[in-house]
């Protein structure tokens, strides 16, 4: 059930984001008289840019939403008296203040038996630290403080936007040269089979091109989680956010292994190889050595 939600939800919120845009889009056009469908690079261009551009940034503002509906997230009532809950609470704030964010992430929790977490939101005044009931469970005190610190330092490094930026900017690329090169191949075939060539080649060159941009998206979301992993260690202390990475290493098999909405925003730990280049995240190995190397202030 938890999956065949998330996959519905996935689907609506997609169908919801190319409606409004297509309205957006409609609206802009009545009132300018731009025709964003007309012929030409030019209009095109616009086209995908739009698109590409507007698809990623109406899913970032709406991420902590869908993180909440899709994962089951329950937001902490800052005035809780639960103890446990409380803790949690009281340590991402901690480690909010020392990361210099001046509005504190909303922190929450969803059941799973994964051992995970995640940070999301569109800006750093309105973010979301979400940790699994499984994590909570199974990893100690000092552990679950170094990944609540790699999580606030993801938030407190601007990662969720410039993810979405970088998204953006390829899927926008990614329609324009499919459709630029289906034109190309279409005008190589009778006319009455032009409009079949051009759709298919679109799709086929989408995935493609899609693969590639997957490529470079990944590569850079490696970067930052290592980069999140220095910024844990400040915060945390290096010896618990290495602490935390030999927890999540020992309990990688309770990892999330769906794909979803926030699955970049997980920790992940996928096999390597020719997967390597589609990873996320760097091996846990890998995380581990480079902290261990790193100068941490």
């Amino acid at each position: 059930m938890a999956i065949a939600k998330r996959v519905v939800f996935f689907v609506l919120v997609n169908i919801l984001i190319v409606t409004m845009l297509s309205i957006t889009l409609a609206v802009v056009s009545a009132f300018t008289g731009i025709n964003f469908y007309g012929s030409g690079y030019g209009s095109l261009a616009a086209l995908c840019f739009i698109y590409g551009m507007g698809s990623s940034l109406i899913s970032l503002a709406m991420s902590r939403m869908i993180a909440k509906w899709s994962m089951g997230v329950k937001v902490i009532d800052p005035n809780t008296r639960d103890p446990e809950a409380r803790e949690l609470l009281q340590t991402v704030h901690q480690l909010s203040r020392k990361a210099g964010l001046t509005v504190m992430p909303e922190v929450g929790y969803y059941e799973s038996p994964e051992v995970n977490a995640f940070a999301t939101g569109p800006t750093k005044n309105r973010s979301l630290v979400a940790v699994s009931s499984g994590l909570l469970q199974r990893m100690r005190t000092h552990e679950v403080e170094g990944v609540l610190g790699h999580e606030v330092a993801h938030i407190a490094n601007g990662d969720m936007v410039t993810m979405t930026l970088l998204q953006g900017v390829v899927n926008a690329f990614v329609m324009f040269f499919a459709r630029i090169i289906a034109s190309i191949v279409g005008q190589q075939v009778r006319d009455e089979m032009r409009y079949v060539v051009e759709f298919m080649t679109v799709i086929v060159l989408q995935i493609a091109f899609g693969m590639l941009g997957m490529v470079v998206v990944a590569s850079f979301s490696r970067w930052r989680e290592y980069r999140a992993d220095r910024g844990g260690a400040t915060l945390a202390g290096r010896e618990k956010m290495i602490a935390a990475l030999q927890a999540l290493r020992t309990n990688v098999e309770m990892t999330d292994p769906e794909p979803g909405p926030v699955a970049t925003l997980k920790i992940s730990n996928r096999p390597s190889g020719l997967m390597a280049l589609m990873m996320t995240h760097p091996p846990l190995e890998n995380r581990i050595r480079a902290l261990e190397r790193a100068a941490i202030a």
